[in-house]
């Protein structure tokens, strides 16, 4: 064990102390200024390493790594090897801010160059060695003077009641080879508040101001971030609480912005909290440790509360992200857009719906695909959010220090990579597919037809996601969808399997050729399911006979026929393939229109 000790000559002693059975006492460090100490947990297995790493953090703004060699004596007993000789190791110095990831084994620090920020990465192993793995410039201001550690312990020396005189910086990762950098600087005004967020893994910085709205109360607390795996939240405890999507942030209304005079922001502890490695959280005033999870209970109720379009776009990403149970959410969505929609006019509530959803049901198996299939139906969105100004900026990309990577590195690496390129967009849409399918209409139109090979395949692969739709439903359907020998409409489904798989096939890298077409078969099964449960949804819920509509319609009958002509400008405007329904609501509707034109002559 390790232990500092504050001696009547101002000394701070640093001890390690082996207990049992020698009950050697090594001092590590004697000096006037505080320091840290930090024990490297690597992977082991059964069987203890032969040696033990310990980090030792000076205020001096050095840090050193301790080996420290043990033996095992007499069954279980484990003692040092030569207490008198501990090897030892600089690595860091001259840094003004650090921060520690037990889970991750990963050591970020701050140093100074030239007045700029330079971030900088060590990686500790379990054989010993530990790597720089990169550099990147921070366009943030750091005193020289300073000194701050994050998640080396509680530190005394922070004036935890007034927190908003302090700077707050934190480092976030995540699975997917996501960094994140979050900033808040010292407070300067009691009407608003600004923070930046340098999205690394995308090339770009955004600066949130948000206005608090009273002047009256003062702001005590200090900011937080917490992560939450695809997200990162920040709040301010009694002010606002803001849930920022880290994996798809170019567009503001994929995040969720909300204000103090909302329950959410009144349920939140405003005690201070940090954030640990992974969701863990700690709060500092009981010393209690937490694991942050977003409710998904909660999400949908506010999905369902909520009237503003930015905040139904972004929880209803949020929902999805949580992925639990994703039959119940997806039918408890569904439900939703039924009720809502025609309450948004910002974007297809359909549409969103249909590709988000079918996004995350492929999206945790495999990396990059962020990359190659759509994430939104929204391209662009122009709406202000309230109470929120936005600022986003390019940044310089991290510099990697080694050349080989694994993990998170590897993700990490190909995502700067993909940045660096400054590709065109790789999102699959159906434009080819819908140039191929009319121009096959066109030539079997005019007698003139392709081999019976390829359009025989096409057909197969219609058949492949027919199936696949069969397979992945335990009830019966309420009437046979896609089931009926449509040529046109079977046409269309096998381009669809034929254009995505091969846009996989050419920018996936490392991923078998079985593997993306079951990928694929999955994804567009997905989609048209999707299309269905909303159009049985509909039907079940008004206990309608699914092939009769009346022109004399009742309430039920006409909420429905909204409904399906609304799924029918979805999936026309996606170039979809229309479910026997829809196909008699598009002829039923020119009927009703003939006659109302008769009617009015």
């Amino acid at each position: 064990m390790s232990f500092n000790q504050n001696s009547t000559r101002s000394k701070c002693l640093t001890l390690l102390v082996e207990i049992h059975p020698v009950n050697n006492v090594k001092v590590l460090k004697a000096v006037d200024s505080s320091i840290w100490v930090q024990f490297l947990y690597p992977q082991v297995e059964s069987h203890p390493p032969p040696e033990n790493h310990l980090l030792l953090i000076s205020e001096e703004k050095y840090i050193e790594k301790f080996h420290i060699h043990v033996i095992q004596e007499d069954g279980n007993k484990v003692v040092l090897r030569d207490s008198g000789h501990l090897p030892r190791e600089r690595v860091a110095e001259d840094f003004v801010w650090a921060q520690w990831d037990m889970s991750e084994q990963r050591l970020y620090y701050i140093v100074l160059k030239k007045s700029r920020s330079i971030l900088k990465c060590i990686q500790f192993s379990a054989n010993e060695k530990f790597n720089l793995m990169f550099e990147a410039p921070l366009d943030i201001t750091l005193s020289a003077s300073g000194f701050e550690l994050v998640n080396f312990g509680c530190d005394d020396l922070q004036d935890q009641g007034n927190l908003s005189k302090h700077l707050t910086l934190c480092v976030f990762t995540n699975h997917t080879g996501s960094l994140c950098v979050c900033y808040s600087p010292k407070f300067d005004s009691w009407e608003k508040i600004t923070y930046s967020v340098f999205y690394f893994h995308k090339g770009h910085s955004k600066t949130f101001t948000a206005a608090l709205g009273s002047v009256d109360s003062l702001v005590t607390k200090g900011l937080t971030f917490l992560n939450l795996d695809y997200y990162v939240a920040v709040y301010l405890p009694g002010h606002f609480f803001h849930l920022l999507n880290i994996q798809h942030p170019d567009l503001i209304c994929h995040s969720l912005f909300l204000t103090g005079n909302n329950e959410v922001v009144d349920m939140l502890p405003h005690s201070p909290l940090q954030s640990l490695s992974g969701s863990l959280v700690l709060d500092w005033c009981s010393g209690k440790l937490y694991r942050a999870l977003l409710n998904q209970s909660y999400l949908l109720q506010f999905l369902w509360n909520t009237q503003l379009d930015c905040e139904k776009m972004a929880v209803l990403h949020c929902v999805l992200s949580c992925g639990r149970d994703p039959r119940f959410l997806e039918a408890k969505i569904i439900q939703w857009i039924s009720e809502n929609i025609s309450t948004c006019h910002s974007f297809d509530l359909i549409q969103e719906f249909i590709i988000a959803s079918s996004y995350w049901s492929i999206y945790p198996e495999t990396s990059n695909i962020d990359k190659l299939l759509p994430y939104s139906s929204v391209l662009t969105w122009n709406t202000e959010i309230p109470g929120i100004t936005l600022v986003t900026e390019e940044i310089t990309l991290p510099f990697m220090k080694v050349h080989s990577f694994k993990g998170y590195w590897e993700k990490l690496n190909s995502n700067l990579e993909y940045v660096k390129c400054s590709k065109p967009c790789l999102l699959y849409n159906n434009s080819m597919v819908k140039r191929e399918w009319h121009s096959l209409i066109s030539e079997e139109k005019t007698g003139r037809r392709r081999s019976m090979v390829y359009v025989r395949n096409i057909f197969d692969n219609a058949m492949k996601v027919i199936s696949n739709l069969e397979a992945r439903n335990l009830e019966p359907r309420l009437t046979p969808l896609f089931q009926e020998e449509d040529y046109h409409q079977r046409l269309l489904i096998g381009l669809m399997v034929s254009e995505l798989r091969e846009h996989l096939l050419r920018h996936l890298q490392g991923i078998g050729k079985k593997k993306i077409e079951q990928m694929v078969l999955d994804y567009i099964s997905k989609l048209l399911d999707l299309i269905c449960q909303i159009l049985e949804t509909s039907w079940r819920t008004h206990h309608l006979h699914p092939w009769v509509l009346h022109l004399r319609a009742s309430a039920a009958e006409f909420t429905v026929f909204h409904i399906m002509t609304r799924i029918l400008e979805a999936t026309m405007s996606l170039f979809l393939p229309l479910p026997p329904e829809k196909e008699c609501i598009s002829r039923w509707n020119s009927r009703k229109r003939e006659r109302e034109k008769k009617a009015s002559c």
